[in-house]
């Protein structure tokens, strides 16, 4: 295998075309290049070819995960989650001609294994970078919804379904700041103009229960609502 030229990407700062004499494209970084020690008209190995490959690899995943971090925050499982999940492929009604066409099962297994571990190298340099970082976004997902006007639970349970660790929920939840208006907004839009009824208290109590709110702020939220009927 020969390099038939090696030119910087006209359209990514940082990336390099590396062109094969089979006709084929690696696209790697910047750092490739020097590492690995390319040059145009070098001839490589095989082992310099299968590093040459790994490393488009490993460029194309960062790429990937740069493009999905800027189109929002995500937690660090949330990111390699996307990042291993397979192609969408269309669903054929006889995928395989013959039984022996299948792929090895051991060779499906190693695939996964591969990408995952470069996912988790990618993860872990743009966690050194400061892109990728757990902490910061079980804030962000706490203000965000808390805003929207969701108790606790509700927000752990954003926490755990976003694949956030354990350990950095108690202080993201901590900033969160109970907003007295917020719920009583909440229970006065879901009693609609009604009577502060047994039944009528009860759907409020529901409802707010459902957006993840705690017994001891619904029942002074309700608290309120008796009040405000009385005054």
């Amino acid at each position: 295998m020969k390099i038939e030229k090696l030119e910087p990407s006209r359209h990514k700062e940082g990336r390099w075309l590396v062109w094969l004499d089979d006709a084929s494209i690696v696209r790697v970084g910047e750092g490739d290049v020097v590492s690995l020690g390319l040059y145009a008209g070098k001839e490589l190995s095989d082992a310099e070819g299968e590093a040459l490959a790994e490393a488009g690899e490993r460029s194309r995943l960062m790429e990937r995960a740069v493009g999905l971090l800027s189109l929002r925050p995500m937690s660090r499982r949330e990111l390699l989650d996307k990042l291993c999940a397979p192609p969408r492929q269309k669903k054929e009604k006889y995928p395989y001609d013959k039984l022996d066409d299948a792929p090895d099962p051991g060779i499906l297994q190693a695939q996964k294994e591969a990408v995952r571990e470069r996912a988790e190298g990618v993860a872990d340099r743009l966690t050194d970078l400061g892109l990728l970082n757990d902490e910061e976004y079980a804030r962000t997902v706490v203000r965000h919804y808390a805003a929207k006007g969701y108790g606790p639970r509700k927000l752990r349970d954003e926490l755990y379904r976003r694949g956030v660790p354990r350990e950095y929920w108690e202080d993201a939840l901590g900033e969160r700041e109970p907003d007295e208006g917020q719920i009583d907004k909440l229970a006065r839009q879901k009693l609609r103009g009604g009577e502060p009824t047994r039944e009528n208290l009860k759907k409020v109590s529901d409802y707010l229960a459902r957006r993840g709110y705690g017994w001891e702020e619904i029942s002074a939220a309700l608290e309120r609502l008796r009040e405000e009927e009385w005054e």
